[in-house]
């Protein structure tokens, strides 16, 4: 087998220790081979990278364990060309597993050029992907507190949440403020709703009802403040995530104009699959990557399971609120997408599809520089009208009637 690089290394990556293998040339021809074992302090690693120096090794391979590869990464990214792989691609034979083997093996792989390597983003996306990933998970945990507080309400007989679509919403907050106190009866808690809410007075009168008991309204109190934490910690995440988004602002702006795609999401977009197309050779790569492209699983001339694959969790849980968004919006092209595939395939598989378009949308978008092109939600039947109108006369004769068509005029071309 080939040998593509010759001076090479490979780390088995854990919390405290790196075990390092490296391969060069022998003093004597040959190849020499030597393992060392490293700590993950600052200090350890940078001694990690003037002993990979002082053997002149160009290229370093890891597997991407967890968090622990990013200090070492961090460390060798200036000096090396460092490849994080798939660990799933890297197996060793099952029973000859130690640390030690493993760095052999994959130094071996890496010298033979067998080895794929992950994308690490550059640095400003880097940190613009942690920050959009940190706030994704306060704004998780934001929702799991106000379920608490819907429990919280059905334990003290309260329905305000059967009223209410957000109970954490003004007149929400008002209203479990009064009831924080204690002092207001149903009505004059009713009476606190706002805008449209206020058509609703005689179902939040019932609603609010209940028995409500002092350890009630102490966790709701704790409940309602650690929400206002969260609420004023995603405010600043929001504002730190906008200096960081300059460098990327035209390309949020751009993305910004695809239906059921608001900035957060379009900054968590810039931020998973960054604005440099060159390293996806089509958008169905990009798809596939991302996980939302039906995968490949054939044997004997037949077809299993296509399921899409396993992609990039954050970007398709961005891609999956922007579809459902986009599905609901009126006169566009995703709309008119998802109700077509939901009559036939779903409305899951619709979903995945309208993400896959979404995606596919955004790829064209930042290559080209050019804004979101509207195609409408007639764009389907407009394309083969014939079709459409063949369909639309099929139905009417189920239904009994005798149809004869003429067209007035020529079909518009799209």
């Amino acid at each position: 087998m080939d040998i593509v690089h010759t001076h090479c290394a490979g780390l088995d990556v854990h919390k405290k220790t790196v075990v390092v293998t490296i391969i060069v040339p022998g003093p004597n021809g040959g190849w020499q081979k030597e393992t060392r074992t490293f700590g993950t302090m600052t200090t350890d690693l940078l001694a990690l990278s003037d002993w990979l120096m002082e053997l002149v090794v160009s290229h370093v391979a890891m597997e991407s364990t967890g968090e622990y590869w990013k200090p070492v990464f961090n460390i060798l990214e200036n000096n090396f060309e460092v490849l994080l792989v798939n660990a799933q691609h890297i197996k060793a034979v099952p029973g000859r597993k130690t640390d030690v083997k493993d760095s052999e093996w994959i130094a071996e792989l890496l010298r033979h050029g067998l080895l794929k390597a992950s994308f690490v983003p550059p640095l400003g996306q880097r940190e613009l992907r942690e920050l959009t990933r940190y706030r994704s998970t306060f704004i998780k945990e934001r929702a799991t507190l106000v379920n608490r507080v819907h429990k919280v309400l059905e334990s003290a007989n309260l329905k305000l949440a059967s009223v209410a679509t957000n109970v954490t919403g003004v007149s929400g907050r008002a209203i479990l403020q009064a009831l924080l106190e204690g002092t207001a009866t149903p009505e004059e808690m009713a009476e606190l709703a706002k805008g449209r809410m206020r058509e609703k007075r005689t179902e939040l009168t019932r609603a609010l009802e209940g028995h409500v008991k002092a350890h009630h309204r102490f966790v709701l109190t704790e409940l309602l403040c650690q929400i206002d934490s969260l609420d004023e910690a995603i405010v600043r995440f929001d504002d730190q995530i906008v200096e960081y988004c300059r460098p990327f602002e035209e390309t949020v702006t751009l993305l910004d104009t695809i239906p059921g795609i608001a900035r957060e999401t379009a900054e968590i977009m810039v931020a998973e699959i960054g604005t440099d197309m060159s390293r996806f050779p089509s958008a169905d790569h990009l798809a596939a990557w991302a996980g939302v492209a039906p995968g490949n699983n054939e044997s004997a001339g037949k077809r299993r399971s296509g399921k899409t694959t396993q992609g990039n969790h954050a970007l398709g849980v961005a891609l999956n609120h922007a579809a459902n968004a986009a599905a609901h919006t009126k006169h566009t092209y995703l709309s008119a997408q998802y109700h077509r595939l939901a009559a036939r395939r779903g409305k899951k598989k619709a979903i995945v599809a309208v993400e896959h378009s979404i995606l596919i949308i955004a790829y064209h978008i930042i290559q080209r520089r050019k804004p979101y092109h509207e195609l409408g939600s007639d764009y389907f039947d407009q394309r083969r009208p014939e079709a459409t109108a063949q369909r639309l006369v099929k139905r009417l004769e189920h239904l009994g009637f005798q149809v004869s068509l003429q067209q007035t005029q020529a079909p518009l071309a799209v």
